[in-house]
């Protein structure tokens, strides 16, 4: 597999300035070794918007941080919830989530519960509590005081009985299909490792979909011992916080969005459509900035067009990567520079870009290329949520077409284009929608950089659509997770003014 291009999943750009830990997996429950046959999961049962099953209170206790992270807040407890595998079958196999609280620092005027999950799919909501009243990455004390902040480890994440799959199956995928036998290769490819997690992980690999992990969060606030709740949701925690409110709307008391995901379980053009026209026009606003910057380092020049006479060169087989001296012999395709304006347009480093730019252009200097490794783990849940099927490599390509012509000077969105690659041929079947429940929800605020490639502005458009009273605040920034990141204030302000100041 080329490790040229980013792989990353919708929270790479926006992880916490802190050291985020690399939790190794965990080997499923003995009671789960059962391996569910991919025709098993492809009937879905009826979801029920409510439960009979009534988890155990929380037996809370004290916090190990796991290497190399530190010591966790003396306020932070930890404990577990057990949880049903199958939320349909609420008396069958079950499985144990890891929660963390870090209760509120002024009991006189807690407002309640704030529930937070970080995104991923896959980061840990645990250390997010653990962490909680960090000076740099943390919350502002004034939200400490008022809320018993909750997290927690979805299942099959982290901590709570991580879900395995065979890894040593990924350098045989192809990674950019070039034609109809390489297609079918990945399809073929893709449900090998598909297999490999339902034997290593068992039943709870068909059953880590957001619906699943949202009606896990109901079952933490009734062990909590609370009647209804607040959530803060960052880039794949919006999706939580959305399906949430579709099952439980009048147990939630606040509903903060910051980054947030396409709802509406977009199908695979538009999903790749949205990030690549974002990320286009990404690189027109470092054209602009280049244009009146005399710092560039392509100051004075169409910062566009020198990209587009890159991937003409890439295409006719001519671009070297540069060397000190000069161009050297290692060539450059296309999507290898596809990959390269993804990784570094996301981070927005507007010199630093430029200057590799110009490398690629003149052949002399240095380029860093950023590498990544594929996360099945989070094809788990983003193939089971989205449906990001296509049916041959015909319709793949005029798809590819199609994106490269609405963003001309990029082709694609290599983080996008990974997701949407990543679940062709996945043997764990998308997941409908689940209905929205019947009750009164409270008015959403949701959040958004005009120029995010993770999550981009048109998802999060149709996230604050997707809710009877919502207000989107959009940043004219690049970035994601703008309630953790450096720059404007604004987003975090609003965010946290809005969660203390809804009234029950």
């Amino acid at each position: 597999m080329n490790t040229s291009t980013p792989r990353v999943n919708p929270d790479t750009t926006g992880t916490r300035r802190r050291a985020r830990s690399a939790l190794p997996a965990l080997a499923a429950l003995a009671a789960l070794s059962t391996v569910a046959a991919p025709a098993a999961v492809a009937a879905e049962r009826p979801s029920a918007t409510t439960s009979a099953y009534v988890p155990a209170p929380i037996r809370w206790g004290a916090c190990e941080a796991i290497p190399p992270l530190p010591e966790p807040s003396p306020r932070a407890q930890c404990g577990t919830v057990e949880v049903p595998v199958d939320w349909s079958e609420p008396e069958g196999p079950k499985t144990v989530v890891h929660v963390a609280r870090h209760r509120a620092t002024d009991p006189a005027r807690r407002i309640g519960v704030l529930m937070a999950n970080p995104g991923g799919p896959g980061d840990s909501g645990v250390d997010d509590v653990l962490y909680a009243d960090d000076p740099v990455s943390g919350y502002e004390p004034d939200l400490l005081q008022r809320f018993d902040m909750v997290g927690f480890d979805p299942r099959g994440v982290a901590r709570s009985r991580g879900a395995e799959c065979d890894e040593s199956l990924l350098d045989a995928i192809p990674d950019r299909p070039r034609d109809a036998a390489e297609f079918r290769r990945l399809r073929t490819r893709n449900a090998k490792l598909a297999r490999s997690c339902l034997e290593r992980s068992g039943p709870l690999a068909a059953h880590m979909d957001g619906e699943s992990v949202a009606r896990d969060m109901d079952a933490i606030r009734a062990a909590v011992g609370e009647r209804r709740i607040s959530f803060l949701g960052h880039s794949y925690g919006t999706f939580l916080g959305e399906r949430y409110a579709r099952l439980f709307p009048e147990r939630l008391r606040a509903l903060a969005l910051d980054s947030a995901m396409d709802p509406d379980r977009p199908g695979a053009e538009r999903y790749l459509k949205d990030g690549s026209v974002t990320l286009d026009n990404t690189l027109k606003k470092l054209a602009r900035w280049c244009a009146r910057t005399t710092s560039c380092a392509l100051n004075g020049k169409d910062l566009t067009a020198v990209t587009d006479e890159l991937f003409a060169r890439a295409d006719a087989g001519t671009l070297r990567e540069p060397g000190p001296q000069g161009p050297t012999r290692r060539k450059v395709d296309a999507d290898r520079l596809s990959g390269f304006l993804t990784g570094h347009l996301s981070g927005w480093t507007p010199k630093d870009t430029a200057r590799q730019l110009k490398a690629l252009h003149t052949g002399r200097g240095e380029v860093r290329w950023l590498e990544g490794a594929a996360d099945p783990v989070a094809r788990l849940v983003l193939c089971r949520d989205f449906d990001l099927r296509i049916k041959d490599h015909a319709e793949y390509r005029a798809i590819r077409e199609r994106v490269a012509k609405a963003a001309p000077h990029v082709r694609y969105n290599a983080q996008a284009l990974d997701t949407v690659l990543g679940c062709q041929g996945w043997t764990v079947p998308p997941k409908p929608r689940p209905a929205r429940a019947e009750g009164e929800l409270p008015p959403v605020l949701v959040v958004n950089a005009r120029y995010d490639v993770a999550t981009p502005l048109p998802g999060a458009r149709r996230m604050a659509r997707s809710f009877p009273e919502a207000s989107l605040h959009t940043e004219d920034t690049v970035g994601h997770w703008l309630y953790m990141r450096g720059g404007s204030n604004v987003p975090r302000q609003l965010i946290d003014t809005y969660l203390k100041g809804r009234t029950d």
